[in-house]
């Protein structure tokens, strides 16, 4: 007797998936109906703006016993935004002068009052102002560089300060004038 041979099906599996567009229909569509279900929710929330109806103009309303127009009782309204009267308060007053500098050329002692700042160079290379900061820290002062752009050009500015302590500003000014280094003094204000 032969064997009976199970046949095996030569059909392809019917796909039960459905095309990538129809994906992106069903999703688009579930999208927008969520959209627009906010925004109907959105708009019951808000309440609706009435204007009141006026009394219609009449000889007798628009005149007191004086014969003069009469003004209604209004109450005035209030205003969403404050920045209109917050912004004139808080105004800053940028003052036109240009700080008060001098080369430090007198050994003088500095007795008025005020914040100081000694710059020790200016420079166009960063190098050579971190060295004169170098030269600074050697001579236990600590000090800054500043980058300054005017016109075209830059500048790195090696200041030391600011600085409102009058006795220390002037043993800084005695260092550096023993030490060679020619400094600016910068009076920043009082």
């Amino acid at each position: 007797m032969a064997k009976r041979r199970k046949r095996r099906s030569t059909r392809t599996k019917k796909k039960d998936e459905y095309p990538g567009w129809a994906w992106g229909v069903w999703g688009l569509a579930i999208g927008l109906s969520v959209a627009a279900a906010i925004w109907v929710s959105d708009r019951r929330g808000q309440p609706i703006q009435t204007i009141a109806a006026s009394d219609p103009a009449s000889p007798g309303n628009a005149l007191d016993d004086n014969g003069e127009t009469a003004t209604p009782d209004v109450e005035p309204k209030k205003r969403r935004f404050d920045f209109y009267t917050i912004l004139p308060s808080f105004e800053v007053v940028i003052p036109e002068e240009d700080p008060e500098v001098v080369q430090d050329t007198a050994p003088k002692a500095i007795e008025a009052p005020g914040t100081y700042v000694l710059q020790a160079g200016s420079f166009t290379a960063y190098e050579d102002a971190d060295r004169r900061r170098a030269q600074l820290a050697l001579h236990g002062m600590k000090s800054g560089i500043q980058k300054v752009s005017i016109d075209e050009h830059t500048y790195h500015r090696v200041r030391i300060g600011p600085t409102q302590d009058l006795e220390e500003l002037n043993m800084q000014r005695s260092r550096l004038r023993a030490a060679k280094i020619d400094v600016l003094i910068i009076r920043l204000g009082d």
